[in-house]
Parts: C-alpha cells; sequence; structure tokens
C-alpha cells in the first residue's frame, strides 16, 4: 500500500508528521515534507535519514500551509522534482489553550489558518494531481477535541470540528473519483507544540486532559497507519482514547456531566491567574 508511492506530510518537522514519516519510509514510500522552518525541515531529513538504506532521499518544502499560493506553488515544486503525489498526509497544526474571554479574535484568525485552511489548501493544491493519475488518499490528522467540546480549547476545537465537517463532506465526494479520505481522531500526544502549552495552560484544561493517558507520536503514528492499512475511515488511537470517546458518542451528556464535575472541582475562572496546580 505505502511501498513506492510518494506521500506529502504537512507539519513533517517534529512530532507526528515527523513519526509518520520514518513509518512509512520504513515501508518504502518516498517522502516529502512540508513545515514553515527550513532549518528545522532540515534537520528532521538528516534525522530521518540515519540507518535507512542508501539512495533514499527525502524532499522538503519549506511553506506555510495557512498561504494558499505557497502550497499551490509547493506542490507543483513537488510533483516536477519527485512526481505526482500518491498521498497527503495533513498533520500541520498549532494549539493555543486558555480562557475564552481572554483570547483575542487574532488567536482564532491564526488556528483556523492554519488548522482548518491549512487543511484545505493542501487538498486543493493536491487534487488536480490525484485526479491526473487516477486516484490518490487523504489522511487528516484531526483530534479528540473535533468529536467534542473541552475546557480553553475554543479556538482550537472550532478548527478542529471544522476539519471534521470538511473530511466528512470530502469523503462522500472523492469516493467516486476514486480518492479515499481518512480521519484520525488523537488525543493528546508528546510534541513540540504540546510542551509549549503546558508551560501556561489553565489548571481546569489540564485537569480535563489528564483523563486520557498522553501518548508518544509513534504509537499514534502506529494507530493511524494501521488504520489506513485496514481502510478504516476514522482512526483513533490509544485503547484509553476510543474507550472514552465510544462512550461519549453514546451517553454524551454523561461525558458532559462529569467533564463539568471534574472543572467544578478545581475552577477558577478568567479573573484568576489560571496557571496554578
Amino acid at each position: 500500500m505505502f511501498a513506492e508511492k510518494t506521500i506529502v506530510i504537512t507539519g513533517g518537522s517534529s512530532g507526528l508528521g515527523k513519526a509518520l514519516a520514518r513509518r512509512l519510509l520504513a515501508k518504502g514510500s518516498r517522502i516529502a515534507l512540508i513545515a514553515r522552518d527550513t532549518g528545522r525541515l532540515t534537520a528532521a531529513r538528516e534525522d530521518l535519514l540515519r540507518g535507512v538504506p542508501a539512495g533514499v532521499t527525502i524532499d522538503i518544502f519549506p511553506c506555510d500551509v495557512a498561504d494558499s499560493r505557497a502550497v499551490h506553488q509547493a506542490l507543483g515544486e513537488l510533483a516536477e522534482r519527485t512526481g505526482l503525489p500518491d498521498m497527503l498526509f495533513n498533520s500541520a497544526g498549532i494549539l493555543r489553550e486558555g480562557y475564552f474571554e481572554r483570547q483575542p479574535e487574532s488567536v482564532f484568525r491564526e488556528t483556523m489558518g492554519v488548522n482548518f485552511f491549512g487543511t484545505l489548501h493542501c487538498i486543493q493544491a493536491a487534487l488536480p494531481y490525484f485526479k491526473k493519475q487516477g486516484g490518490g488518499k487523504i489522511v487528516n490528522i484531526c483530534s479528540v477535541a473535533g468529536l467534542m467540546g473541552v475546557f480553553g480549547y475554543t479556538a482550537y476545537c472550532a478548527s478542529k470540528h471544522a476539519v471534521r465537517g470538511l473530511t466528512a463532506s470530502l469523503r462522500a465526494e472523492l469516493k467516486h473519483q476514486n480518492i479515499a479520505v481518512h480521519i484520525a481522531y488523537p488525543a493528546e500526544f508528546d510534541s513540540p507544540m504540546l510542551e509549549e502549552v503546558n508551560v501556561c495552560r489553565t489548571t481546569e484544561n489540564r485537569t480535563i486532559a489528564a483523563t486520557i493517558p498522553t501518548l508518544s507520536a509513534g504509537a499514534v503514528a502506529d494507530d493511524i497507519i494501521r488504520g489506513i492499512e485496514r481502510n478504516r475511515y476514522e482512526i483513533t488511537p490509544g485503547i484509553v482514547t476510543r474507550v472514552l470517546t465510544g462512550f461519549d458518542r453514546v451517553f454524551p451528556g454523561a461525558g458532559r456531566l462529569v467533564s463539568d464535575l471534574r472543572v467544578r472541582r478545581v475552577y477558577q475562572g478568567p479573573e484568576s491567574d489560571g496557571s496554578k496546580d
């Protein structure tokens, strides 16, 4: 399924994107990484190439996925240099946490710009190449936050709910063009993005996040790849995450009640500094 396929991974310089690249390289894929920072992309490529057979190459394309023109240019260069893409993994994303009343509109626009419009731009840019070769595969990395509302994640949840809606509609439309669509709902996993949030996240959000164990990026990547191989449309990495999200879908009221009770015990609110443990 993955051998000899040209696979584009956004957010490929670290975290889940890099973990996916490592595993797909082992399966014989040709990898093209997209991320904003040229230095981090170069370092990621050098790290990923250690231990792989001689002759394996990884192409990198510095690009801000929130910039539609830059994305189309990057995909055009990729098609010329590497060949038509076979798969697209939309893993680029940002996470902002905080009380809604304290977050300026710019936070919502930035989060939507990367998480939703970044995903949209990459799909729009890749779709003509998929159609040109008669098929393709799109994997959108969403989040558990795309399935429910989470205290402190108003901007993030909004962006991920948008990704979920986009993906569901695309699945229905593109299936008849031989383009498969998958969506993954990971909970929090080890990544630079999570490390940044952990520095100043609110006590309420920290309490809710502790409900689901933090996974490694590698474990999440393994489950995503396994789900694709089994042709699952929705992929939820981690046993605990699958159990809890399954329960929430069947008994959403109970899930909200449990969340409210956990928050009530530690609630500080936007008038506090919001950072006490």
